[in-house]
């Protein structure tokens, strides 16, 4: 079992693959998730400071991000990244995955 790719083992597989009998690392539908949400989240623009002491600065995807009472502007970018991470990843896993947090049949987390 290695721990990088070499020219017989794709970038994917990098733990081992199926002819290994050894469970792929990161499966591609996960991969492809997690890039499309990095992708889709990028900040845009220049920070605007305001009047009111806001700083705000807009993503990619369309939000607002911003600082506030209890919370600075690169604590909004990591929260809003990490979460468009989790609901790719979300939808991405298989039915029946273990989870922290409860998900509904469409793998999406439910209101507790």
């Amino acid at each position: 079992m290695t721990t990088s790719a070499t020219p017989d083992r794709p970038d994917d597989l990098v733990l081992g693959d199926a002819t290994d009998g050894v469970a792929v690392a990161v499966s591609p539908a996960m991969r492809q998730a997690k890039q499309e949400a990095q992708a889709s989240h990028v900040t845009i623009g220049t920070a605007v400071d305001h009047a009111d002491g806001r700083i705000t600065i807009g993503c990619s995807c369309g939000m607002t991000l911003t600082n506030g009472p209890g919370w600075s502007l690169d604590e909004h970018i990591r929260l809003h990244r990490a979460e468009a991470r989790y609901l790719a990843l979300s939808h991405a896993a298989p039915a029946g995955m273990p989870r922290l947090v409860p998900v509904g049949a469409d793998r999406l987390p439910v209101s507790r």
